[in-house]
């Protein structure tokens, strides 16, 4: 094999999507998929590329500092794309401390896994790290963040999250590890858990259930197809130089009572319901503690320095989308009723 990659969380929605891609565009490559399998890790998600010869999966934890070395030691990684984090602030501020094990002690096994299995050897070696725009924390109606603006997080998931980027940063200058960062803005598409907005609100909408927008669906985030994601993250793996940070986002503004009144619009059409009748489930509820208004990504270093660019306007993401939860019907049974966390036992128990 030309190249041996961990990829970490690859059962989760975006990670599943990495996943996929690297073993279809690479043959060549050895992708090794490690995921803890917890509520969000889906191998369901990877059933048409699970015996492809160049992909493995293993179930284990990044928290597990003696297990992710013996991986090392057995696979001989080249590079580690490492997607693996609990993200949903809601979840964050129930248990915060659950978000400090994963998203920072997990990440810190991994880099000290990766600085003693390559020893210093650091030639063709390249240490991944996937983040997200919220550690920036929020801005006002102007403005967007670059690679250059301060860290201000706000809960405790994206303060876990910018506690990991920093880690990852000073094992570059101190160890002089090649490292990569990217900050993303909010994804959506395909095989993503429902208790995020747009599967959420899909599902909801499908089933007559109230659709809940926090406050008065003022905040505003900026989306991105899942598959432009992946591809950004190809482009960074192969092409940036160690060190750098890129902002990957779609230049695509919404305002979130905005995104699900288009949502509403579009169920109704693919539903034959009657126009407006998905709107009535919307719900107002009490606003989530420390709601950042407003992100914004602004990814001109990366369109310019490595030409990545957004392939696909967000209404026709937006309609697919749709189209692919309603075609899928029962994968987001099997994820709202837990029973696709049976699929390991039954698909890898004689493996």
């Amino acid at each position: 094999m030309e190249k041996r990659i961990l990829i970490t969380g690859g059962a989760g929605f975006i990670g599943s999507h990495v996943v996929r891609r690297f073993v279809k565009s690479y043959p060549g490559y050895k992708i090794v998929n490690l995921d803890k399998l917890t509520y969000a890790g889906n191998l369901l998600n990877l059933v048409d590329i699970e015996d492809e010869p160049n992909y493995e999966f293993v179930k284990g934890d990044i928290v597990d500092a003696g297990f992710i070395a013996d991986l090392f030691s057995v696979y001989q990684f080249d590079a580690v794309i490492h997607l693996a984090a609990e993200s949903h602030v809601d979840r964050s501020i129930a248990n915060p401390m659950e978000f400090v094990m994963t998203n920072v002690i997990g990440t810190v096994n991994l880099l000290n896994a990766a600085k003693e299995y390559w020893k210093g050897d650091y030639d063709k070696k390249r240490f991944y790290h996937v983040s997200t725009d919220e550690v920036y924390g929020a801005l006002g109606e102007t403005g967007m963040f670059t690679e250059a603006t301060s860290y201000d997080p706000h809960s405790p998931y994206s303060a876990s999250k910018a506690s990991s980027d920093h880690f990852v940063r000073a094992y570059h200058d101190t160890y002089g590890l090649d490292v990569v960062i990217s900050n993303c803005s909010n994804n959506y598409g395909s095989h993503h858990f429902p208790e995020k907005l747009i599967p959420l609100a899909i599902n909801n909408i499908k089933n007559n259930k109230a659709v809940p927008v926090y406050g008065k669906g003022e905040n505003v985030r900026d989306w991105l197809w899942v598959e432009d994601h992946a591809r950004a993250i190809d482009v960074i793996f192969h092409q940036a130089k160690t060190g750098e940070t890129y902002n990957i986002g779609g230049h695509n503004e919404w305002k979130n009572i905005d995104l699900i009144k288009l949502l509403c619009k579009i169920m109704d059409q693919k539903l034959g319901r009657e126009a407006g009748a998905s709107e009535q489930l919307i719900t107002y509820v009490t606003d989530r503690a420390g709601h950042d208004l407003r992100y914004a990504i602004d990814s001109s270093k990366l369109q310019h320095n490595l030409g990545w660019v957004p392939g696909l306007q967000f209404e026709e993401g937006l309609a697919k989308t749709v189209d692919w939860y309603l075609e899928n019907e029962q994968w987001l049974n099997d994820v709202t009723s837990s029973n696709y966390q049976s699929y390991y036992e039954t698909q890898y128990a004689e493996r």
